[in-house]
């Protein structure tokens, strides 16, 4: 994993740790992964699965009661992103605040990333 000795690769709000936690336990999940794929007008977009089963190559950020496990392709663009979960008047949902983001499109669904 990119990372920094003793500091998790992602962090989450204490929003997006009760969320993910009380999804894992009412569907008896072993946790939350988290991802990138090619896709959406900005280039890319973030995938997000409950899981039955860790993947040995999985990154595993556990918070509590709340665990996400960063996909192995994703780690390096994930690096570095706080997990929040905003509930509003028309929707609720999961939030990417990630650092390495270049441009986003106008309605936030896909990303780009910097040329690496």
């Amino acid at each position: 994993m990119f990372g920094i000795p003793g500091k998790p690769p992602i962090s989450m709000t204490a929003a997006a740790e009760a969320q993910i936690a009380r999804l894992m336990a009412r569907g008896d999940k072993k946790g939350l992964r988290i991802g990138v794929k090619k896709g959406g007008c900005a280039g890319m977009e973030y995938t997000m699965d409950y899981v039955d089963a860790i993947d040995p190559h999985d990154e595993v950020v556990e918070q509590n009661d709340a665990r996400v496990l960063i996909a192995p392709m994703a780690q390096m663009f994930l690096f570095g992103t706080e997990i929040d979960y905003e509930t509003g008047l028309i929707e609720s949902g999961f939030k990417f605040n990630n650092p390495n983001v270049t441009e986003s499109c106008g309605c936030g669904e896909s990303i780009k990333f910097s040329d690496m």
